[in-house]
């Protein structure tokens, strides 16, 4: 089930915007999203497995990313599941971006005012 942007989907939760954000590089396997949700978050957002998995078939559900071969060598034969943003997930966290740019820019505003 692919779903689109709407405004249902937004505000994303701060775990669905750091995973997003982890993939804007490009793909990852789960345990390099958790680590790089982790730095992101200063080790403020730290997942377990299960939340992450969920949040992976969420997203997967949704459209937002998919399923790749991970591109890194790994010291096993399995091929590693990594995930990717699609063109959706890209305009989602894109969309997202501005949503909080503009939230900044207000908050700016106001205390600058205050100061004053």
């Amino acid at each position: 089930m692919v779903t689109y942007m709407t405004d249902s989907n937004l505000p994303l939760r701060e775990p669905t915007f750091l995973i997003l954000l982890s993939l804007a590089p490009g793909p990852k396997h789960g345990y390099a999203i958790l680590k790089e949700v982790e730095s992101l978050s200063e080790g403020r957002v730290k997942m377990s497995t299960g939340t992450l998995y969920g949040a992976i078939e969420r997203l997967l559900d949704q459209g937002w990313i998919q399923r790749v071969d991970d591109p890194l060598p790994n010291d096993t034969n399995r091929v590693r599941k990594a995930y990717e943003l699609t063109e959706l997930g890209h305009k989602a966290l894109n969309v997202e971006i501005a949503r909080l740019g503009k939230l900044i820019s207000v908050a700016k505003s106001r205390t600058a005012e205050g100061a004053s």
